[in-house]
Order: structure tokens, then C-alpha cells, then sequence
């Protein structure tokens, strides 16, 4: 049995590290994903799963070059045939997502379409396999949807296809599948000799095709134009039963009727002289497949149960909710292997994408926001996406925070997207796959090592989750104390103890005011000219939490002076010191936490004639400034004016706090029966276009992120002693109360928790299956929060 790394380590790459680039040279420090909690068993349990989130069903292995498995099934759209793969963000698929899922061996997804519902259920076994990572099954179940009782015919398209290119056998009576249930065999290093099986108690018709490429993105196209081939020879809607040599994908098709079983076991480890084979395969088909999801299914409920301990005032729709969002959290954790392209310019003219250098390959297990539209890695979204896993299961987070910082260079920065493998770049925009060294994100994974230590103090893990969290802290602390130095060199301010996040355009003549894409707030209004004396608020905060957090990681773990870059201890008390904050950010006239820079608010944008290079003239829609800009508090109330309050730097006594509570309140400014808005209705930018086609973002909308630590401190100063904490409960209980009515209602309705929700009518907007940081809504019913 193998049960060590299947991906190369850094040393292994870069013969002379002298030679390369700082900006891609690993950060110089043993990795936290070798560290030994990580090995063994914990490597194997996790070996297999459903580790492909951007398309509707999948699975795969935690290892560069794995077998990968994935469900593809054909719909009449407009008359014309269309083959469902990678999640759309679309209408035209009612409603999926993951009803249940333990992030280990267990998940169940249900999937809406036209007139039918699929359901396909995941599990793994290990019992008498001896491949590496085991055993899985799934199974997918085909239900008529509509109230008749006319049995339609549904083509399925099951695949297998070996990423390192190896050939496949195929089975010898695919076909028929009377003799033989074989779909697909082979031999690899890390399973060993293994068989993909079909069972169904159904009327089923099979066929086949087999391709020798690299190509798995497009696969549903070479699909589609073998069908359309076959259906011109034959006018059969079939597969060509044919393959080319060394195929290294098999795509099955599976026709059968809308009330059908269908059970497909992977089964790895087979030795010839052994009889157990057909056993392992039963045991993961037909009726005891059926007893073993239903376990699965009475435990993630029991677990769901002692993990949130929810309230039983709260409704069935609620509960229904609550384990969606857990459940797509952990359905949509996967696993990419690339390398990122970082900007590096060649020269000082205009970007081009071709000045990249490729970072170091690297593997990256990670939680994804959204399935159909960001199916990768988003540093400050980990962090909201591990306040919900590590309650669920501490392992996972700390693999996947060390996962991340293992992403480390040796300056300290992390790439802030991870776009790695072909899939994950085949579902973003060319304009962003570059990412810029100079640009950084908000270190939420700060948010969570915090709370792990807090959790401790608080005894909620046992001794043998207290000391895998004490040995990661202590792997963890050297590069902890490069991500802080870097953000405390690269994006620091000219005043002390002032921030501002680089990357903001300042030669723009598009965008009505230069978007802030680092701090994660994208087209949240900021100074109209960026400049270096911009004072932005919000990283002031972060970099109090990030100071205050490493302070606690070093008294907590007993960590010597001489390890450390940075005087944590002074920095979050400057950071802290509530005089200096109100200084630099408080203006008096709003009663509210401002950024400072260069701003004017006579900036418009204006359909302006321009001449081209050939001389004609053409019409564009141009930013014209019209008044002066001067150097001041930029008046525009939202999300970052209360930053200072989700980070409880202002005293519980303090006046200031009071005046908090109003702004929050206040039903003109951006209170909402839905939740609080991002940007105040009384901005100048509130619901304003940034270019012609961008449309607002974090001008409006209600996000569920920063609800979630806005409830947080409001819970937080009504358990204080304080003149406003009666104030300040009363509020909290009416936002939360508002929050939940409000995705349970846009979840009952759409089945999805949304993006965001619109900041008026309260409805579900952006991407469907945002179980990110929307799914914080579970945190938010069972009153769970950071305690700081």
C-alpha cells in the first residue's frame, strides 16, 4: 500500500533557487501540509471525494495526475440537444445542490431539471479494499418530476478518464452488461489494479465511446459531436460504441427511463488471488448500498445536530436551510493542481498578458465560494468559509489553512485568486488570471486561527484536537509572521498606524471611481484619486486584527522574541489606541468611521466624442472630474465605515458606540428588512454604474459576510457591561430575525442561497449556489461568533 505524497515538493522543482524570480520562490520553511497530523490515515480518508466543484457531479483524487469520474446528462433546449457538465449559473436548471454532505465519505445532491430530479449520492468504504484511499459508490437516482405517471427516456453520461493520460481497458460486455458488470479496468500506482462496476435493477441500454486526449474541459463537446454523427448515420440518439487506441477517457451512456436506480462502485486494491471483490461490490450496490447511505444520512443529521445545536424555536425551513449551507460548504471543498500566473512586467508600458511568470506547481485543497461562477480558491473568502468548517470538523480547516499558506513566497505574499488546472481556469475571464504581487487580501485566515485559539481557552476541543491545533501553530508561526510583515512593508501609509490597499487605478478615465479589487469590496466607493496618502479604514482594522492575533499566538504558544519580526504587542496596541483612530477616520458631521485621500465628489461619467488613431470619430462613455479633488474624509457611509465596530476597538462606553447603533439603525441610511446594505442610500455612488457595462457591486446590496460580523459585535457589546447594551440587543435580535426570514424565504422560492441580496425587495442576486460566506446564515441561527 502507498501512503505517501503523490505531488512533487517544492525542493523538488528548482534545482537553483538562485535563479528564480523572488516573486516565485517558495517561502523557505518546512511545509505545513507534511506535517504528520496531515499523513496516514487523515491522508487516505481523504484520498478520494467530490473534489471537482465546478461541474454538477464529480469525484477525484487528492493527487496531480488522479482518475476522475463525472456525470454528464442531455436536455432539449430550444428544440436543440444540450449536454449538462460544468455547473451554469443560468435559470435553466431549477434548482441543485448538496441536501447533505460530512466533507468526508458521505454527500447527497439533488439537481431540478426540466421535468425530472437527480439524485446522486456519494460514500466511500475501506472495508477489504487494499488501493490506496479505498472504495466509492455512487449512486444516481432518476425521478419524474412532473404529476403524471409517463415514463420518459433519460440519457445519462457517466465518465471515467485518467488525467496522466494512461489507457483504460474497457469492459468486455459494456454493452450488455448481462454476463459482466465491468464498465472500465485498469492498474495505477497509487490504487493499484482496479474496476468500475454497474448495477441496476432497472431496463437499462448502454454505449460507449473512448478518446485519447488531454482535453477533459471540452469533453462534453466531443460528446455532443459523436451523438450528432451517430444520429445522422442512424438516427439514433446513441453513442458509437467505438474507441480510439489507449483511450484514456471512457464516457458511458446510460439510457433508462424517469424512475430509475442507477449504482456505479469504483472498486481499487484488487489482487487476483483474493474472492472478496464481489462482496466489496455488492456491499456498495443494490439494497446495502441503500442501508448504508441512510446511516450516512442519520449521522450527518445527529452531527448536525451537536455541532450547532440550534434552537428549537427555529422551523423545519430553517433546519432545511442550515444543512444546505453546511452541506454545500463541505460538497464544494476541492482540489486543483496548477500553477498561477503572477504579473510581471517587462516593461513600464501597458500590461499585457503575456508578462506573467508561473508560480511553482502546487496542489490546493480549498472551499470554493460558488460552484457555477468561482469554482476556486479566494484567499479572504477562506477565511468566512472555515468559521463554519472548523465547527464542524477541525482537521479540514487546518489542512486547507495550511494549504494556503503553503502558497507562500519568500516575501510573505500570497496570491489572493488560485486559478490551477485547466478547469478552474476554463471558468474565469482572462483579465483576471494574472495576479499582481503588489496586491494583497484581507488576512481572514487571521479571523479563524483566532477563534481556534479562543476555542481552546474556551475547552471546546479535546486533547487531541488541542494539540494538532498547537502543533500547526507552531509549524504555522514563521509564515503567519512573513504574511503580517508583508502586508505591514507593502501596504502601509504615510501617517503611522495608517494602511491603504495597492492595485487602485489612478489613471483611469472608465471607471467612475477606481476600483479597490484587494480589499475584497471590488467598486465600494473610495477616494476619487488614488494617491499615497490615501487612509483606508477597513485595512487599518485588519491589520489590528492581524497584530492582535499574532500578539496571542505568541504569548499562547510561549514564542521567543528572537523568532519574531515584528513587536505584535506595540502594533495592536497603536492600532487599538481609540484616540489615534478617531484622529485619522472619525468624522464628527456623519458620526461615522471615513477612509481619507485625495477625493471630490463632482466626478462624473459623460458620453464624450473621441478620435481614433485613423481618425474617425467615435462616441465613449468617459469619467470626467469637474470639481477639484483636495485631500479629506471621503463621505461615503457603508460596510467600511464600521469596521472599527466589527473589530470592537470602540469602547463600550463610549458616545461614539451610540452613534454606531444609530447609523446601523437608521432605515434611511442602511438598515433594510433584509439586512444592512453595503453602501449608504445617501451616497453619491449608492446603485451607480462604475463603467458603462458594471454594474453596482458593494454599492447597495445586503452580503451575508459582513452581516455576519456587524451581528457579531452587535451581540457582542449587548453581553457587555455598557450604557448601550440594551440598545444594542435590541437591534441585533431584529437583524437577525430579518436575515434569516430573509435567505429562508429566497431559499424556499429559488432553491439557492444567493450572492448577495438586493438591497430594496430583498430578493437573491449574483451567483446561485454562493454557499461561501453566505452560508455564515448557519452561524447566524445558531448565534455562533468570533470572540476576539
Amino acid at each position: 500500500m502507498i501512503t505517501g505524497s503523490f505531488s512533487p515538493s517544492s525542493s523538488d522543482l528548482v534545482n537553483d533557487e538562485s535563479q528564480r524570480p523572488r516573486v516565485i520562490t517558495p517561502f523557505p520553511s518546512p511545509k505545513l501540509t507534511d506535517l504528520p497530523m496531515f499523513q496516514d490515515d487523515h491522508k487516505e480518508s481523504l484520498y478520494w471525494g467530490t473534489y471537482r466543484p465546478q461541474v454538477y457531479f464529480g469525484v477525484r483524487a487528492r493527487t496531480p495526475k488522479s482518475l476522475v469520474a463525472g456525470l454528464m446528462w442531455l436536455v432539449t433546449k430550444d428544440g436543440k440537444h444540450v449536454m449538462r457538465h460544468f455547473c451554469e449559473n443560468s435559470g435553466d436548471l431549477k434548482s441543485f445542490g448538496w441536501r447533505e454532505h460530512n466533507g468526508r465519505d458521505f454527500g447527497r445532491q439533488e439537481l431540478f431539471e426540466q421535468d425530472m430530479v437527480l439524485e446522486t449520492s456519494f460514500v466511500k468504504s475501506k472495508e477489504g479494499s487494499l488501493g490506496y484511499g479505498g472504495d466509492w459508490s455512487t449512486r444516481i437516482n432518476v425521478q419524474n418530476m412532473l404529476n403524471d405517471e409517463v415514463e420518459r427516456t433519460v440519457h445519462l453520461f457517466f465518465y471515467l478518464a485518467d488525467e496522466g493520460g494512461n489507457g483504460l481497458n474497457l469492459g468486455k460486455d459494456v454493452l450488455g452488461l448481462k454476463r459482466s458488470s465491468v464498465l472500465a479496468s485498469g492498474s495505477r500506482q497509487d490504487v493499484g489494479n482496479w474496476q468500475m462496476h454497474l448495477k441496476s435493477q432497472n431496463q437499462l441500454e448502454t454505449h460507449y465511446c473512448g478518446f485519447k486526449t488531454p482535453d477533459i474541459v471540452n469533453l462534453s463537446d466531443l460528446v455532443q459531436q459523436n451523438l450528432v454523427v451517430q444520429e445522422g448515420k442512424s438516427e439514433r440518439l446513441q453513442l458509437s460504441d467505438t474507441s480510439e487506441d489507449s483511450s484514456n477517457i471512457y464516457v458511458f451512456q446510460i439510457s433508462t427511463t424517469t424512475q430509475s436506480t442507477i449504482d456505479i462502485a469504483f472498486i481499487s486494491g484488487i489482487r487476483e488471488e483474493t474472492s472478496n471483490t464481489e462482496n466489496r461490490i455488492m456491499s456498495l450496490t443494490g439494497s446495502p448500498l441503500s442501508s448504508l447511505l441512510e446511516e450516512k444520512h442519520i449521522a450527518f443529521d445527529a452531527k448536525f445536530k451537536e455541532c450547532f445545536n440550534l434552537s428549537e424555536k427555529l422551523d423545519l425551513e430553517t433546519f432545511v436551510v442550515g444543512k444546505a449551507a453546511i452541506g454545500n460548504m463541505l460538497g464544494g471543498i476541492g482540489y486543483f493542481y496548477g500553477q498561477s500566473k503572477i504579473h510581471a512586467p517587462r516593461s513600464t508600458l501597458a500590461k499585457s498578458e503575456d508578462d506573467f511568470l508561473l508560480y511553482w506547481p502546487a496542489e490546493l485543497y480549498t472551499a470554493v465560494p460558488s460552484r457555477p461562477v468561482f469554482p476556486r480558491g479566494f484567499l479572504w473568502d477562506e477565511g468566512f468559509h472555515q468559521l463554519l468548517i472548523w465547527r464542524w470538523d477541525v482537521q479540514i480547516t487546518l489542512e486547507i489553512v495550511g494549504n494556503w499558506l503553503d502558497l507562500m513566497n519568500i516575501d510573505g505574499w500570497i496570491p489572493r485568486e488560485q486559478i490551477l488546472g485547466d478547469e478552474a481556469l476554463s471558468k474565469i475571464p482572462k483579465q483576471y488570471v494574472l495576479q499582481l504581487p503588489s496586491n494583497g487580501n484581507p488576512p481572514t485566515l487571521l479571523l479563524v486561527i483566532r477563534d481556534l485559539i479562543d476555542g481552546i481557552r474556551a475547552e471546546k476541543f479535546n486533547k487531541a484536537e488541542r494539540d494538532e491545533i498547537l502543533s500547526f501553530l507552531d509549524r504555522a508561526f514563521v509564515r503567519l509572521d512573513a504574511w503580517f510583515k508583508w502586508f505591514n512593508t507593502s501596504q502601509i501609509g504615510k501617517e503611522n498606524g495608517s494602511y491603504y490597499w495597492h492595485g487602485r487605478d489612478n489613471i483611469t478615465n472608465r471607471q467612475l471611481n477606481p476600483q479597490s479589487l484587494s480589499s475584497g469590496l471590488d467598486d465600494y466607493p473610495r477616494a476619487s484619486h488614488p494617491n499615497e496618502d490615501e487612509r483606508h479604514v477597513d485595512l487599518r482594522c485588519w491589520m489590528y486584527l492581524a497584530a492582535d492575533c499574532m500578539n496571542s499566538i505568541q504569548e499562547f504558544m510561549g514564542k521567543k522574541e528572537t523568532l519574531v519580526t515584528e513587536d505584535y504587542s506595540s502594533i495592536s496596541k497603536l492600532l487599538s489606541d481609540f484616540t489615534l483612530l478617531n484622529q485619522m477616520h472619525y468624522d464628527h458631521d456623519h458620526g461615522a468611521y471615513l477612509d481619507f485621500g485625495n477625493h471630490t465628489e463632482d466626478v462624473r461619467l459623460i458620453w464624450k466624442e473621441v478620435t481614433g488613431e485613423d481618425g474617425r470619430l467615435s462616441r465613449e462613455f468617459v469619467r470626467e472630474t469637474f470639481g477639484k479633488p483636495e485631500p479629506r474624509l471621503v463621505p461615503h457611509i457603508g460596510y467600511v465605515s464600521f469596521f472599527p465596530f466589527m473589530f470592537r476597538i470602540i469602547p463600550a462606553d463610549s458616545t461614539i458606540l451610540d452613534k454606531q447603533l444609530d447609523l446601523i439603525s437608521n432605515r434611511s441610511i442602511v438598515w433594510s428588512d433584509y439586512g444592512l446594505l453595503s453602501l449608504a442610500k445617501t451616497s453619491s455612488l449608492y446603485m451607480k454604474y462604475n463603467t458603462e457595462d458594471e454594474a453596482p457591486y458593494w454599492r447597495g446590496a445586503i452580503w451575508m459576510n459582513m452581516n455576519y460580523m456587524i451581528l457579531s459585535s452587535l451581540h457582542h457589546y449587548s453581553k457587555v457591561d455598557g450604557p448601550y447594551s440594551s440598545k444594542a440587543r435590541t437591534i441585533y435580535e431584529e437583524l437577525r430575525i430579518n436575515l434569516i426570514r430573509n435567505v429562508v424565504r429566497n431559499y424556499n422560492q429559488t432553491g439557492y442561497i444567493w450572492e448577495h441580496y438586493d438591497q430594496t425587495k430583498g430578493t437573491g442576486e449574483g451567483a446561485r449556489v454562493f454557499t461561501g460566506w453566505s452560508a455564515l446564515i448557519l452561524l447566524i441561527m445558531s448565534e455562533e461568533y468570533p470572540l476576539f
